[in-house]
């Protein structure tokens, strides 16, 4: 399904009900299965978190979590420790380019049975669960936080619970931080000290209820849109939380570059516009935010504000090597961009035209929601928008709302 849209000006004061965290929700969800008495509130209705349900709950061999790369991560770590339950992980052509020989090496020094299928290192995996008595591991640190989270979620169900010693710097911290606090809620013992996690074994939880908080990265599009509309316009967002356990709440600090205030109120954020951007040229370590420079490099297009982004080495290996895409789609607004392994650089003002862009979005959903904002300022066509349903099943509807109408 393609989408050509376009908007004329920004319908404001309008009331939005975000989904539950994707993130918050799949950690959550794995704890469930290990801990049932646990209950979960608002949670996401993303298909990565209904895929990960699926998976969970289903009796068959095969469990196909499809572009869920959280999914396949955390997965991965749950049977292996499945005594006597053998399965088949995998996924679609992009899952299977995804790498995840960090994880395995990581769980095999625990003694886990595991094999690839096709390709060493990467999906599909035979995994023959049993239990996990060891209670040592090393992993490198500066791949994917998921790694590391994937083996804090199973800790505390193992006999012995888990030490975990990480290698390197430690990339995107808030994610790692976001586990152990979750953990912490629910009264599981947990810490992480310079850099080695401990993590105790629980055999019941102390708080059997959690309330997930919605999704900052889905919000991220709607700071975009304020950032690019007029003075005194606002929105309103909810569930949000001042005191977020998501790193990607540093947007509303971001987005104070580019004229956006956000007030917290009760359980909701109000975006408003109170001023044009006072700075031509922007750089952001986003190494613990990576998942919103789509969304920032697209708002800097639309403002004439050329910017550097780095601490991007994660997006190579999202659904699509999201850098490489970032430069395809934004050459075509005539944009000069520079990138490297981590970094992205946007390094000109474009001029907006009457003409249509079209976007193509590589099965990746935040390609087409970053780029949505832009039809305040041009048309476009968004190719294969249905991806969005991957985190935020309702976005083109809420854009509608707002103002962004789609033919």
């Amino acid at each position: 399904m393609d989408l050509l849209l376009e908007s004329k000006n920004f319908i404001s004061n309008q009331n939005i009900k975000i989904s539950g965290s994707k993130s918050e929700t799949n950690r959550v969800q794995l704890l469930q299965i290990l801990f049932p008495d646990l209950i979960i509130e608002n949670a996401s209705d993303s298909d990565d978190s209904s895929v990960m349900k699926q998976c969970l709950q289903s009796n068959l061999i095969i469990k196909d979590v499809h572009h869920a790369g959280t999914a396949m991560r955390f997965l991965v770590s749950y049977y292996s420790t499945q005594k006597n339950n053998e399965v088949v992980l995998t996924g679609s052509s992009r899952m299977k380019e995804r790498p995840i020989q960090i994880l395995v090496d990581a769980l095999k020094q625990l003694d886990a049975d595991i094999s690839y299928v096709e390709k060493e290192g990467f999906p599909p995996l035979r995994i023959k669960g049993k239990e996990i008595t060891k209670n040592q591991v090393e992993i490198n640190a500066d791949v994917s936080s998921q790694y590391i989270s994937s083996l804090m979620l199973i800790a505390p169900a193992l006999q012995n619970g888990l030490e975990i010693h990480l290698k390197g710097n430690v990339t995107s911290i808030p994610y790692i931080n976001m586990t152990l606090q979750i953990l912490q809620t629910l009264g599981i013992e947990a810490s992480f000290k310079e850099n080695r996690i401990k993590i105790s074994p629980t055999s019941k939880l102390k708080s059997n209820q959690f309330v997930v908080e919605s999704d900052w990265s889905s919000a991220s599009y709607f700071y975009s849109i304020m950032a690019l509309s007029p003075i005194n316009s606002q929105v309103t967002l909810s569930y949000f939380k001042q005191n977020s356990l998501q790193g990607d709440a540093v947007l509303a600090k971001i987005y104070q570059d580019f004229g956006v205030e956000t007030i917290f109120k009760d359980d909701s954020i109000i975006l408003k516009k109170v001023n044009d951007p006072i700075k031509n040229h922007v750089i952001y370590d986003l190494n613990n935010s990576p998942d919103i420079a789509q969304t920032i490099i697209v708002s800097c297009l639309g403002l004439g504000i050329t910017c550097d982004l780095s601490g991007l080495h994660t997006l190579k290996i999202k659904e699509t090597d999201r850098l490489q895409a970032l430069k395809n789609e934004l050459e075509k607004f005539g944009a000069e961009i520079e990138i490297t392994d981590e970094t992205i650089q946007l390094k000109n003002k474009v001029s907006f035209s009457s003409n249509i862009v079209e976007i193509a979005t590589y099965q990746d959903h935040r390609m087409a929601m970053a780029f949505a904002p832009l039809a305040f300022k041009q048309k476009i066509k968004i190719k294969e928008a249905e991806v969005v349903s991957k985190s935020y099943p309702n976005f083109w509807n809420d854009m509608k709302q707002i103002g962004i109408v789609s033919q």
